[in-house]
């Protein structure tokens, strides 16, 4: 059941994209994904699909690994289906029974937000997967250094997220091996009603927040133990610069944001 779940996982590689300057991915990773909200045509969808495509084979990531996140995220992508196709009105009955009423506009609606929810999806696994937890941290705090200026805790913040990042592929495995051990007692996760199955999670979900605050107070013991005191006077083992393929990929992006902003 766990095993599916590949968010906020990393894949080490030499590829095109692992090279790409960090801040530099997480800029046009925000990019596309606010692209993606002004896509109005079919052609545009499928240039964005392209374009993921051709990301996911330079970075030499198994596809089977990007599906999976897709596959971890399809009950939220099947509810915005349906939540679309039932409740967004149109002018073309396409089926009617008493008080349901679907229109042939609220399909297509439905259709364009499970498409957009997928592209998000596969764009955010990307980011992640090509880049470590540790190189977002540096370059969230690198594009934020300005606001130190006016005394925002940036390296904070960016501490903050980069523990969160970190610690999800170890909550998913204090999850995993939480609920084999449930299991083993005679616990099922897969049958009864879908309020069967929630009350079912609570000797879950109950030891995995016992377990996160146990683990969040040894990881401040330890940082106090080494005398951590935030972002003050601190250098950087990696510098971040631009480099040739950088501004190829600037030049890549900048075109498919043309390409959707004439209406493809």
């Amino acid at each position: 059941m766990m095993q599916n779940i590949t968010i906020g996982q990393y894949f080490p590689g030499n590829s095109f994209v692992h090279r790409l300057d960090a801040r530099l991915k997480l800029i046009l990773a925000i990019a596309l994904i606010i692209l993606i909200f002004f896509i109005k045509t079919v052609w545009g969808y499928l240039s964005i699909a392209g374009l993921l495509f051709i990301i996911i084979v330079c970075s030499r990531v198994s596809f089977k690994f990007v599906f999976k996140s897709v596959k971890s995220m399809w009950l939220v992508i099947v509810i915005a289906f349906v939540l679309n196709a039932f409740f967004v009105k149109g002018n073309t009955v396409l089926f009617e029974w008493e008080f349901i009423h679907i229109y042939t506009e609220s399909i297509l609606r439905a259709t364009e937000m499970a498409v957009r929810l997928v592209l998000l999806v596969l764009i955010s696994t990307m980011l992640t997967f090509t880049t470590s937890a540790k190189e977002i941290t540096d370059a969230i705090e690198s594009l934020f250094k300005p606001l130190g200026k006016i005394k925002f805790p940036v390296h904070e913040m960016a501490l903050m997220m980069s523990i969160a990042l970190r610690f999800i592929p170890t909550l998913i495995e204090e999850t995993d091996r939480i609920m084999k051990a449930q299991m083993a007692r005679g616990a099922s996760f897969d049958s009864g009603s879908l309020i069967a199955r929630m009350k079912d999670m609570l000797p879950v979900l109950i030891p995995l927040f016992i377990s996160a605050f146990k683990r969040a107070e040894e990881l401040a013991l330890a940082m106090e133990a080494r005398c951590y005191h935030g972002g003050e006077n601190r250098t950087k083992l990696k510098v971040f610069k631009l480099c040739r393929i950088d501004y190829i990929a600037m030049i890549v992006i900048a075109a498919e944001i043309l390409f959707i902003a004439f209406g493809y």
